[in-house]
C-alpha cells in the first residue's frame, strides 16, 4: 500500500468514526446538555429509541420526550414488550400512555441498564406526570416517555403543561406550541376548545419547582 493510499484509508476511516459518533450521540437520549431547538421539538422524523414510534421529539432534553405509533394504535394495546426493551435499553425509566391505553397490559420491564415502568395517564389529569418528571430532573434516573396514539394531542397537551411547569413558559407560548407541533391534525370540536379543556384542568405546582441551572440543562433554547 503505497504511502497516499494509506493516508486516503486513514481519511475514510476517521469520516466512518465520525459518522458513528453523530450517530450515538443523535442517539443518546439521557445527556442533559442543554435544552432542544424549537426545531428538534417540532421535527417530524429523527432518532427514535424503539421501532414502530413516530413523532419522538424532546420536550425536555435527557428528561421527557414526545412520541406515538406509526399508523396509530388503533388496537389501544400500548407499547409491545420489544418496545419496551429497547425504551429500556436506551436509558428511559419510564412511560405513559396518554388517554387511550385501555387494552394496554401496564407494568415494568428490566434489561441490562435498568427498569421502564409504564403507566396510565391522562391529560386532563396531569399531576402525575408532572411528578414524574420533577422527579427525574431533581433525582437523578433516565428519561421519561409520554405518548398517545399518534403522538400529537394528548402527548403534545401533557408535553406543553410540562413547559409551563418547569420551563416557566406562559399558558400561550404552551398552546402555540401544541397547536403547531399538532402537524395540522384535526380535534374534535375544535382545536383551541380542546386544548383550553385540558388547561383547565392543570395547575402550577409550586413543590414541583426547579432551579435554574436545572432550566438551563433541560428547558428548550
Amino acid at each position: 500500500m503505497t504511502k497516499s493510499t494509506q493516508t486516503a484509508a486513514r481519511f475514510v476511516a476517521a469520516i466512518f468514526m465520525a459518522v458513528l459518533g453523530m450517530q450515538a450521540a443523535a442517539e443518546d437520549f439521557t445527556t442533559r446538555s442543554g435544552g432542544p431547538s424549537e426545531k428538534q421539538m417540532l421535527a417530524r422524523s429523527g432518532a427514535t429509541p424503539a421501532e414502530g414510534l413516530a413523532f419522538v421529539r424532546p420536550v425536555l432534553t435527557g428528561v421527557l420526550y414526545r412520541a406515538g405509533f406509526k399508523g396509530g394504535d388503533k388496537s389501544r394495546t400500548g407499547l409491545s414488550s420489544s418496545q419496551r426493551t429497547q425504551l429500556c435499553e436506551a436509558g428511559f425509566s419510564g412511560a405513559y400512555y396518554a388517554d387511550f391505553g385501555k387494552n394496554t397490559d401496564y407494568g415494568t420491564t428490566s434489561c441490562g441498564s435498568g427498569t421502564l415502568d409504564y403507566q396510565s395517564a391522562r391529560s386532563s389529569r396531569p399531576s402525575a406526570v408532572m411528578k414524574s418528571v420533577h422527579d427525574r430532573i431533581t433525582g437523578g434516573g433516565g428519561p421519561v416517555l409520554v405518548h398517545c396514539m399518534w403522538g400529537v394531542h394528548a402527548s403534545g397537551a401533557l408535553s406543553a403543561m410540562a413547559l409551563v411547569q418547569f420551563c416557566g413558559w406562559s399558558e400561550a407560548r404552551a398552546k402555540a406550541y401544541w397547536n403547531e407541533a399538532r402537524n395540522g391534525a384535526p380535534c374534535s370540536g375544535g382545536c383551541d376548545a380542546w386544548i383550553n379543556s385540558k388547561f383547565d384542568k392543570f395547575k402550577l405546582d409550586p413543590a414541583l419547582t426547579i432551579s435554574a441551572a436545572q432550566q438551563a440543562a433541560v428547558c428548550p433554547k
